[in-house]
């Protein structure tokens, strides 16, 4: 089998604990939960009622509004944290 060589150029975050690195990174330091309710989506029929969901994120903050329409949210995350530096 032969390696193949990766290199890393930047970073990026989207997560529960922040939507950048160094707001993930800080809450990954003070041992902050991502938990709690569950707003994407009508989660009254299932036993579990919270989940780690991506918070605060507003995609015309990053796209136009045309673009965003045209995309999935999980796209519009990739995009989103593809341009953090």
């Amino acid at each position: 089998m032969e390696l193949k060589r990766v290199v890393v150029t930047g970073l990026g975050a989207l997560t529960p604990l922040g939507n950048s690195v160094s707001e993930y990174w800080d809450g990954l330091l003070n041992g902050v939960s991502g938990a709690c309710q569950i707003t994407k989506f009508d989660a009254s029929k299932f036993k579990t009622h919270f989940a780690c969901e991506v918070k605060n994120f507003d995609p015309l903050v990053y796209l136009e509004k045309k673009e965003a329409r045209k995309l999935d949210l999980f796209s519009q995350y990739a995009i989103v944290v593809s341009d953090q530096e």
